[in-house]
């Protein structure tokens, strides 16, 4: 076998690094989906700039299935929609404020 043949054959490390690199990019895409399904900004002070910075809030967490974290990005997009309903989107500053009891969730889709 001619070493130019040789550097062609694929590698575990090279299948597993494209793998993971595919899960990666899979979960960003749901992510971004997810949040343009949530409205794209925080539903209590409309905060946008960073969707690092932004959180699904289960209105009602004795409902929650699964969170929403990559973890939760590997499901179907249908899954992940009827969990995404049970939720708002917060800002991580107003995501905090909501469960130290500082500010209240917006009235209205009851999740």
């Amino acid at each position: 076998m001619s070493t130019s043949r040789r550097k062609e054959k694929r590698t575990y490390a090279d299948r597993r690094e494209y793998l993971i690199a595919a899960v990666s990019k899979r979960r960003k895409k749901l992510r971004d989906k997810a949040i343009a399904y949530g409205g794209g900004k925080c539903a209590i002070c409309g905060y946008s700039r960073s969707t690092r910075a932004l959180n699904f809030h289960h209105r009602d967490p004795k409902k929650k299935d699964f969170g929403l974290s990559a973890k939760g990005l590997t499901r179907s997009w249908e899954k992940i929609k009827a969990e995404l309903d049970k939720c708002v989107l917060l800002c991580a500053n107003c995501h905090a404020e909501v469960h130290d009891g500082i500010t209240q969730l917006p009235e209205g889709n009851p999740g």
